[in-house]
């Protein structure tokens, strides 16, 4: 890595760690229904969306009405997003008179935006009207970013209560996700992006000629606005085909810069909230280090990767070095305005993050500098991962944690005053367990058949690591993609659209029974057999048990895609 990496990487994270105690702080006030700086604007707002949609904000629900309530939600939402999808063509504002989409594909878009992945088997800008991206996509952006955070919220609750039988309400806690936090910030980076020169109107294509007297058609429509809360919301759908790697989308290095902050903002500062509302700030500082720890580490190993190049071409006589004349490492995929070390934290950033948009291109990155993107989100997206349900997932790598803790020492576990007991230690595995089944079993299948392998673009093992990246991106509900893969096909956009839904839905139905068990039970007083979480013992244990249970249930995969391809090309073989 050179000086200027290091630079960048430090400015990063330290911009991250400098914004999670005021936003984290300004989230709890949100959600524990204080008085904010934002009351005056917002409050009328909040009132009104209660009156239209007879919402008794005092009211609260018990774990199963508020998971019903936010299973129905989305469920709608699905329904919704397809409808708009399939009869696009029949739509306004739509000025390029795109017909509507495929079934296949409208199943697999709505399923993933709804999952709050985003991936994408389209280029929006051939394939999708004005009307579908901002009523259709962004309308699910703020929301379903919106739903994990308020599903978050009743965990923290369920962790925190005692004796209690309610988590709060879920409509309560989407509606202020949306307008407190989500909106306010949408709207201030949506006005400095455009500022900065990413397009935000409903013009049609306009056609320009070039220096060389080409004529080029120029996509047009409302990107900052999807932009903004595509980052702020960890979506990361992009609103060109090429995401954030397109200028219009990301135009400048300041952009590049606040957009890369703003994918890791909210999740940062969901982990503070987490230890500040369980009553344990010490404990959310430490679950911050260690998954900042994994982020930097991740990141690092991925930029040294990519600058040191491609052996197999440095045995051609072609020099990977920085100089002068050129940037120097593995520029395959990467833009030369953005540069090796922007592009690889942002990859580490999107895949930490259940994001997914990109700057550069995953696909032609070397077998080593690829395996980040890859165990960041094989560990089930905790590092920090997507608003609410990184913070919601780790839970159940917390509790693990302790149990295995408790297992050692011969008593009873405790988290945080409360017994951790079956049911609990039952809904963890079986999120833990659901999550590998996804991604092996339909990579398998994808692998082994004609319908899997007939639009793979390469062979050998990064043809293997393109299928396997797809699944893990779609059942992590992240996606980003390795590319490579012509994924607009009916078994493609069945099987990830599928994994996509259980990727979602059975982690958050199992934090769900965990907070409804948790917050009906009795704090008991800590002893000196007690297990501190507020310690280097504890972050340390908790990053151990993210690597083992998370990457070494994935490494055979591992070993038949990057890993042998990281190992052929540093003995210069091509393939």
């Amino acid at each position: 890595m050179t000086a200027i990496e290091w630079g960048q990487l430090a400015l990063y994270v330290a911009l991250l760690l400098a914004a999670a105690k005021p936003l984290g702080t300004y989230m709890t006030a949100v959600y524990e229904g204080r008085r904010t700086w934002l009351h005056p604007v917002v409050r009328p707002l909040e009132v009104a969306t209660y009156r239209l949609g007879g919402i008794d904000e005092d009211r609260e629900q018990d774990w199963r009405r508020y998971l019903l309530a936010t299973l129905a939600f989305n469920v709608a939402g699905f329904l919704l997003l397809y409808a708009i999808l399939r009869l696009q063509g029949f739509l306004p504002m739509n000025p390029q008179g795109l017909e509507g989409a495929k079934p296949t594909l409208a199943f697999n878009t709505a399923a993933s935006f709804v999952t709050n992945t985003n991936w994408q088997s389209y280029g929006g800008e051939t394939t999708l009207s004005y009307l579908s991206q901002m009523a259709g996509l962004t309308f699910q952006n703020f929301v379903s970013a919106a739903v994990g955070m308020a599903v978050l919220v009743a965990v923290i609750r369920g962790v925190a209560r005692q004796s209690a039988s309610t988590l709060g309400n879920f409509w309560v806690d989407l509606t202020r996700s949306t307008l407190y936090v989500l909106l306010p910030l949408s709207v201030v980076l949506a006005l400095f992006l455009v500022s900065q020169g990413v397009i935000q109107n409903v013009s049609a294509y306009t056609e320009v000629t070039t220096l060389e007297g080409e004529t080029q058609t120029l996509a047009m429509g409302p990107a900052a606005s999807q932009v903004a809360i595509k980052q702020l919301g960890t979506n990361g759908g992009g609103f060109f085909n090429v995401n954030s790697a397109h200028p219009l989308e990301n135009p400048t290095a300041w952009t590049n810069l606040v957009e890369m902050v703003a994918i890791l903002l909210i999740p940062v500062a969901s982990v503070y909230m987490y230890g500040r509302m369980v009553g344990s700030t010490r404990h959310g500082w430490v679950l911050i280090g260690a998954m900042t720890a994994v982020l930097v580490l991740g990141t690092v190993v991925t930029t040294w990767s990519e600058q040191a190049g491609n052996p197999t071409l440095g045995a051609l006589g072609v020099t990977a070095a920085p100089s002068a004349d050129q940037l120097g490492g593995n520029m395959e995929g990467k833009e030369v305005r953005v540069g090796i070390g922007n592009s690889t934290t942002w990859a580490a950033a999107t895949t930490a993050a259940s994001n997914g948009s990109v700057n550069s291109m995953h696909d032609s990155y070397t077998g080593l500098g690829g395996i980040t993107p890859f165990a960041l989100m094989m560990t089930s997206e905790v590092i920090f991962g997507g608003v609410g349900s990184g913070m919601y997932g780790a839970v159940l790598y917390i509790l693990l944690t302790v149990f295995i803790a408790g297992l050692m020492v011969g008593r009873t576990p405790e988290y945080l005053g409360k017994k951790v007991e079956s049911r609990e230690m039952k809904a963890v595995m079986a999120s833990l367990l659901v999550f590998p089944v996804l991604i092996l079993v339909w990579t398998a299948v994808a692998v082994v058949n004609p319908f899997g392998t007939d639009t793979l673009n390469n062979a050998g093992p990064h043809g293997f690591s393109e299928v396997l990246y797809a699944f893990t991106s779609g059942s992590a509900n992240n996606g980003s993609a390795f590319a490579g893969l012509g994924a607009n096909g009916t078994f493609y956009n069945l099987g990830i659209g599928v994994n996509m839904l259980f990727g979602r839905f059975v982690f958050l139905v199992s934090v769900m029974v965990i907070a409804g068990a948790m917050a009906r039970k009795q704090r008991v007083a800590a002893s000196p057999g007690t297990f501190p979480v507020d310690g280097f013992t504890f972050g340390g244990l908790f990053t151990g048990i993210i690597v083992i249970v998370g990457l070494l249930t994935f490494f055979p995969a591992l070993a038949l895609g990057p890993i042998v391809e990281h190992l052929m090309r540093a003995d210069g073989v091509l393939f």
